[in-house]
């Protein structure tokens, strides 16, 4: 096509052209990411936990910030979403939120969300317009297949109802259809309330409970696993931040690589490729140091 323009000149096969090459620098720098998303569970969907932290009202926007964030992002990767489960804020936001991300790759790119990410704006909620500080926490399971036996005793259960709190329908708070249940010995929790049959959540609660036994486990075999893990989530202490997004600035930064972009407009809109490569290439890099020391 190059070549042709050089006969024709034709300005419409230039912008063709150009079209063209941004198209292809894009899938290869897709395909670049996935070919180093070589983990263990990186093919799977993602499980995805936000919690809001410490900052009230403004913390739980933020978790719904967050939660939109990935949305978009889904969308614009082609990929499926799924609420499981949704505890909105008093006044705004969300308390907490539980969803599926289903793709190609899902859960190998995601899981460099893992952590406290923190926000810095002055607050729509604050009548004196202070600038504010509120964490979030998120955090990404692998979905596990069936075929993966993990066990799990029914007296280590115990398996609780209650009514639904979230949007579904008329009927969604007729019944006690959420279902919640705790590992006892471990202490994981885990809660389903997207189905109106109680049976449905309770199938999907199990499997939820699943993917976080097994991730409990991987923990404990496997030491390089446990490295990325640890501390990620926790209480929302300002130590344990991972990524900073100051509003004035236009500012987003991820502590644990040193990378500053001034795009988080962008950013929250979904456009989330630049930090996920950088992530994907400090880990990819940090492996195969590992690997050469060993």
């Amino acid at each position: 096509m190059s070549d042709f323009i050089r006969e024709t000149g034709d300005s419409d096969d230039v912008d063709e052209l150009v079209g063209r090459v941004r198209s292809l620098e894009d899938s290869l720098g897709s395909y670049e990411i996935e070919r180093m998303l070589s983990g263990e569970n990186d093919d799977n969907n993602a499980i995805i936990f936000i919690n809001s932290g410490a900052g009230g009202t403004e913390a739980q926007d933020w978790a719904e910030m967050l939660f939109r964030m990935y949305l978009k992002w889904a969308e614009k990767k082609g990929f499926e979403t799924q609420v499981v489960d949704m505890l909105p804020g008093e006044e705004a936001g969300l308390k907490n939120v539980t969803f599926i991300v289903s793709g190609k790759h899902a859960y190998g790119y995601l899981k460099c969300e893992n952590g406290i990410h923190r926000l810095v704006r002055v607050s729509p909620y604050d009548a004196n317009n202070r600038r504010h500080t509120s964490f979030a926490s998120v955090y990404a399971y692998p979905e596990i297949s069936e075929d993966i036996e993990v066990e799990v005793k029914e007296e280590d259960l115990r398996i609780d109802t209650y009514r639904s709190s979230g949007a579904g329908g008329q009927y969604v708070n007729m019944t006690d259809s959420a279902v919640r249940i705790t590992h006892v010995p471990t202490g994981i929790v885990v809660t389903c309330q997207d189905e109106r049959s109680q049976l449905k959540n309770r199938v999907k609660a199990m499997a939820y409970l699943r993917a976080k036994l097994y991730d409990a486990e991987l923990r404990k075999q496997n030491e390089e696993l446990a490295s990325e893990r640890r501390g990620q989530i926790g209480t929302g202490d300002r130590s344990e931040r991972i990524r900073t997004y100051n509003f004035s600035q236009n500012r987003i930064t991820d502590h644990r690589i040193g990378v500053t972009l001034y795009k988080l407009d962008q950013y929250l809109d979904g456009d989330l490729y630049d930090l996920i490569e950088a992530m994907t290439v400090a880990d990819q890099t940090e492996r195969l140091h590992t690997i050469e020391a060993n």
